[in-house]
């Protein structure tokens, strides 16, 4: 029987980029029916499927059809015409008004011979208009931020497609029956659709923020703050509303710092908390909602970048019958999750878990959370003495701010029970030192503290786009390499692609972690400074933040920008 399937007959750019031997005819047989059966370009699925480099098609196609080219990376955004094309046009033409000069409309287009595009807007909109060639990854990605910045500005119909399973979990959420636009329903989805843009992306942290003329949207994203959107200021105060209503905070007092939290229920089996600060500023309130996802506390050790011998050494100290085990770094360096960690890892029926927080961060099942209240009056100090009544066998205290939790914790540490906590140095030596200066005498501090943690966090390289570099030796040698490990070392760095953020995607913790050995115990008896116990820790083969950084990068993770820019002095 003869085979009488018939094939996708080549349409005319997948022909000729077989003539120019820049496809190969099977292959544009392939991707021209794979296109018909997506239902998308065919220039599309070729980038998608990588079967040719964008920027050699592109270039390629601007000779041989006669077209300018455009690098959408020196394009300023700003000069879109989305006034005067109207969105479904653009989506399902793939081409985008990208700048009006006089009386002709300038089009972007992937595809050479997607004319239909041209004519179709030239007919909607009666303007002369020229086909300007572009890469066709970098077009995607601009009629993406050019339709989402339109909708968060004009508040429009958004797509509601995931929207609606969203929940806030709350025992029960106020009416503002004084505030009218708490309750604006385009407000609500947009700012649903924002929290779950922020959720996506992987983002800890979403700012809104007014000033005189403008608002925008940041998330931190690795670290980084990076602009979301920019609404129309005069939306500021419905914004602020919302969010404060979700937060069950006061929606007529724009005078002071509220704070607040709430849960949203993303889907059946997740549920993400927020914690939401507000703080007056000139034009209006800042509000900053910090995403606490349970999830990641769940991680396990094994994903926090520890090295193994650290690993190994973290764990001794934590599963102690007593003691004190201390995380220290700046906000944001992941201390919290550290300790999460540890509590997971220790929570277990045989034993009883309190903590003391300021605020609870995430929720835990089976461990017991107290909540700092300074105006009621519970503090670090008084929950902590609660607990030593309460016949605990695990401790974990937010922070050390002062003397007197500083000295219970001692104390707690010394009498059977395992501590944990965090404090705000630069380095596991400093940690010692600034426990002295608060006052806690050098003996207690020998007899109580198990190990010391000091952590940062660095953004890792992207593992579709990361290129070798070629770094000079004298360079190696200045970050502290060895000259007998430079001949075969490979070092990476960022270079950026659709899948990352300026090339990196995703953190990892670097570490110091400082046993208290013997030799360090005789040390701060002695009255020993922190230079004095670095010295004596580097001897006894602790990685200083530095050397776990320099490890990440020999790996292959990181770069050496970023160790340099978390670790310089």
């Amino acid at each position: 029987m003869s085979d009488t399937t018939q094939k996708a007959p080549l349409g005319g750019l997948a022909r000729k980029l077989v003539q120019l031997g820049l496809l190969k005819e099977e292959t544009a047989l392939t991707t021209t029916e794979y296109s018909l059966k997506q239902s998308k370009p065919f220039i599309s699925c070729l980038i998608e499927n990588k079967h040719v480099d964008p920027t050699l098609l592109a270039t390629t196609c601007a000779q041989e059809f006669g077209l300018p080219m455009l690098d959408l990376d020196a394009y300023d955004p700003q000069y879109i015409a989305l006034d005067i094309v109207n969105q479904e046009l653009i989506t399902s033409l793939h081409a985008l008004p990208i700048f009006r000069r006089g009386n002709r409309l300038f089009i972007a287009i992937s595809d050479p011979t997607n004319l239909k595009a041209v004519d179709e807007i030239k007919y909607k909109t009666n303007i002369p208009t020229d086909a300007v060639l572009v890469e066709e990854h970098k077009l995607i990605k601009l009629i993406e931020k050019a339709l989402s910045n339109h909708e968060a500005q004009t508040l429009g119909n958004f797509d509601d497609a995931g929207l609606e399973n969203i929940d806030i979990l709350s025992d029960d959420e106020p009416k503002a029956a004084t505030a009218q636009e708490a309750e604006d329903a385009p407000i609500v989805r947009f700012i649903n659709k924002v929290i779950l843009d922020a959720i996506n992306s992987g983002a800890s942290d979403i700012h809104f923020e007014p000033y005189e003329k403008n608002f925008r949207i940041r998330f931190r994203r690795d670290g980084i703050l990076y602009e979301n959107a920019t609404p129309p200021i005069n939306i500021a105060n419905r914004f602020a509303a919302r969010l404060k209503v979700l937060s069950r905070l006061d929606i007529s007092e724009r005078r002071i710092p509220q704070d607040g939290r709430f849960k949203m229920r993303i889907s059946n089996n997740r549920n993400i908390d927020f914690r939401v600060s507000t703080c007056p500023t000139l034009f209006g309130e800042k509000i900053v909602m910090r995403i606490l996802d349970p999830n990641n506390a769940k991680l396990g050790i094994d994903a926090l970048g520890y090295e193994d011998f650290q690993k190994e050494l973290f764990m001794n100290a934590i599963h102690r019958p007593q003691g004190m085990v201390l995380v220290t770094g700046p906000t944001g360096s992941g201390k919290t999750i550290s300790l999460y960690t540890a509590l997971n890892i220790l929570n277990t029926s045989e034993r009883n878990i309190s903590t003391c927080e300021d605020p609870i961060e995430i929720n835990l099942q089976g461990i017991n959370q107290v909540n700092v209240n300074l105006k009621a009056g519970l503090t670090f100090s008084s929950a902590l003495r609660a607990f030593l009544r309460q016949d605990p066998d695990v401790i974990m205290i937010g922070e050390i701010r002062d003397l007197e939790t500083a000295e219970i914790a001692v104390k707690a540490a010394q009498t059977g029970h395992m501590v944990l906590s965090t404090l705000h140095t630069n380095s596991a030596p400093d940690t010692l030192t600034r426990l002295m200066n608060m006052g806690i005498p050098a003996y207690n501090l020998a007899t109580s503290v198990n190990l010391i943690i000091a952590q940062r966090l660095v953004r890792l390289l992207c593992k579709e786009c990361k290129i070798l570099m070629n770094v000079p030796e004298p360079a190696l040698l200045a970050f502290g390499f060895s000259a007998e490990e430079i001949p075969t070392l490979k070092i990476y760095g960022p270079k950026g692609c659709e899948q990352c953020k300026e090339g990196y995607k995703g953190r990892l913790g670097i570490y110091e972690v400082m046993p208290i050995t013997p030799a360090i115990s005789h040390l701060i008896m002695s009255g020993g400074n922190s230079m004095d116990i670095a010295k004596q820790a580097e001897k006894e083969n602790m990685w200083n933040l530095r050397r776990s950084g320099l490890q990440k990068a020999r790996q292959g993770l990181t770069s050496l920008e970023e160790i340099s820019r978390i670790t310089k002095d």
